[in-house]
């Protein structure tokens, strides 16, 4: 069947492609390091490890899974690390011995990490030393039996310091210890399937306690192929180096940066801590990378870091913006510095994650390509389709909630059938909460969460809309709106801002943000209230937080 978007695959790119080329990501992995052994697959401060190295280190510590602790296919195993050397060896070890990968935030409070552990029946976790004081505040409440734990220095031997071991954990091994013992054991690898669970890929928890996406290899198996089909033309096969700055528990990276591009033999360098902009910037500085991922927050966090400007973008080829909107501001300003565009994409964590991508059309007639801003296109075998609250079909123009279908759509969320099936549509679509309309183009652009959305009297307020406007005002760098109680509109909008203080606008009032909006947006979208904060409360991957605002 025909769709609208499919106007805008480039000529070589085909809308269906064979998802079911390897069994499970085990296949993949030994495919993949058997082709570009010698190379570099990632590094981090400074040390680099070959695809060679990560597929016996990993081997290693599949074995230690395994004969250790006795780790067998399908039980749950906890990874708690941000972005070190030690993760993807973890990860692949873990999915060698067909366990089930259940991604944890090194930042999570102590009632997330109880809630995640207890939810997802764990009872091994490796857990970055800084963050086992949370562990050891509820690990009697838990079932978790074996800890591994994880320094800033394993793998990398510069003596970097790092918190210790909280001295309330006892049985603990260290990551480089249980590397050494499986070294002198044998794994014996199991035979897995598509079907088979490899990620337990906990949300947001925005509406109430974190729900866990249970992605298949098959899911993920799909997504990687689809978006190789789909960006075949911005891929160097072997030859690209990749900033992953995104933390790699959370699904965007995943999917892409860790899974994605170490398939296609790229150099992953791992940014451990994206927080010290500085030292971000001597990353890149040193880096010469042909593709990078990242979000709204850190794309403008950067433009913001004197020295950005000064790096050398020549290598650059391609950026992928999500996790969140990409504000028009933040795009224009992104462009002119590095002289790349940034293609926006789409996707949850219940989809593996990527839906759609925008690298916009080529216009044979005019021999160039044109951007149209929004989420662009579904990716190859993904059906979107835009539903009224009926679950209709609304006509093409017309807004209303996303649903997908797709190979890379989860089979639901684990031990949760009743959340289940509210999230899928009687023909099998999937339910993503987001409002988004299709365009005469054939383009898809998301208007907002559906439970973002401001009723200011009978009218809908889209946060999105609002604070890419504020982006656009000299003097503010960040802003976040939500909806208040009003007597007489029902609800009202109120503004957080927060000023860029290297500015000369920096001092900026209420009455100037608020008559800087009435130039761009129409009356009843205009903030009541404008509140000056220090900072937005972001999501580790830089997703604003507006329910703690509210």
């Amino acid at each position: 069947m025909t769709k609208p978007w499919f106007q805008n695959y480039p000529d070589n790119v085909a809308n269906q492609i064979d998802v079911t080329r390897y069994d499970s990501l085990i296949e993949l992995f030994h495919n993949t390091t058997e082709k570009y052994q010698k190379q570099t697959a990632y590094s981090n401060f400074g040390v680099e490890l070959t695809f060679q190295q990560i597929d016996e280190l990993s081997e290693n510590f599949a074995a230690f899974l395994q004969h250790k602790l006795n780790v067998t296919q399908g039980d749950r195993v906890a990874l708690m690390c941000p972005n070190t050397l030690c993760f993807p060896v973890a990860m692949w070890g873990i999915i060698r011995v067909g366990a089930v990968q259940v991604n944890v935030n090194p930042m999570y409070t102590a009632r997330e990490l109880e809630h995640q552990l207890n939810d997802a029946q764990v009872d091994t976790i490796i857990v970055f030393s800084p963050s086992t004081k949370m562990l050891a505040d509820i690990i009697d409440k838990t079932g978790v039996k074996n800890i591994i734990t994880v320094d800033l220095d394993a793998l990398i031997n510069k003596d970097l310091p790092c918190d210790p071991v909280d001295d309330r954990l006892t049985n603990t091994i260290s990551f480089t210890k249980a590397l050494t013992q499986g070294e002198m054991l044998e794994l014996v690898e199991p035979t897995l399937c598509q079907d088979d669970l490899l990620y337990l890929q906990y949300t947001g928890g925005t509406t109430g306690l974190s729900k866990g996406a249970m992605l298949s290899h098959g899911n993920l198996i799909a997504n990687i192929l689809q978006y190789q089909e789909f960006a075949k033309n911005h891929i160097n096969f072997g030859k690209d180096i990749v900033i992953t700055a995104i933390p790699m528990y959370h699904i965007f990276a995943l999917m892409a940066n860790t899974l994605s591009y170490f398939a296609f033999g790229a150099k992953n360098v791992l940014v451990t801590n994206p927080r010290d902009m500085p030292s971000f910037v001597e990353v890149w500085k040193n880096t010469p990378a042909t593709m990078f991922t990242g979000v709204n927050t850190l794309f403008n966090g950067l433009l913001h870091t004197p020295g950005f400007e000064q790096v050398d973008f020549s290598s650059l080829k391609l950026c992928i913006g999500g996790g969140a909107a990409v504000q028009q501001a933040v795009a224009d300003k992104w462009q002119q510095v590095t002289k790349v565009r940034l293609q926006e994409g789409y996707g949850l964590s219940e989809t593996s994650p990527i839906l759609s991508l925008n690298f916009g059309r080529f216009l044979k007639e005019k021999g160039q390509s044109e951007y149209i801003a929004g989420i662009g296109v579904p990716l190859p075998n993904t059906d979107i389709s835009i539903r009224d609250d009926s679950g209709n079909s609304v006509v093409q123009g017309e807004s209303g909630e996303l649903c997908a279908k797709g190979p890379q759509v989860m089979s639901g969320y684990w031990n949760d059938i009743e959340a289940t099936n509210e999230c899928m549509t009687d023909d099998g679509y999937f339910k993503t909460g987001d409002v988004a309309m299709l365009d005469d183009e054939g383009f898809f652009h998301i208007v907002d969460r559906k439970k973002d959305m401001i009723n200011v009297s009978g009218f809908n307020v889209y946060p999105n809309e609002i604070e890419a406007e504020v982006a656009k005002m000299p003097g503010i760098l960040e802003s976040a709106c939500i909806g208040i109680d009003n007597d007489k509109t029902g609800e009202a909008v109120k503004l957080f801002v927060v000023t860029n203080k290297e500015s000369e606008n920096s001092d900026i009032t209420e009455q100037e943000v608020i008559n800087f909006c009435r130039q761009g947006l129409t009356a009843y979208k205009i903030p009541k209230q404008v509140v000056f904060i220090d900072e937005i409360p972001k999501s580790s991957v830089g997703k604003l937080l507006r329910r703690e605002l509210r």
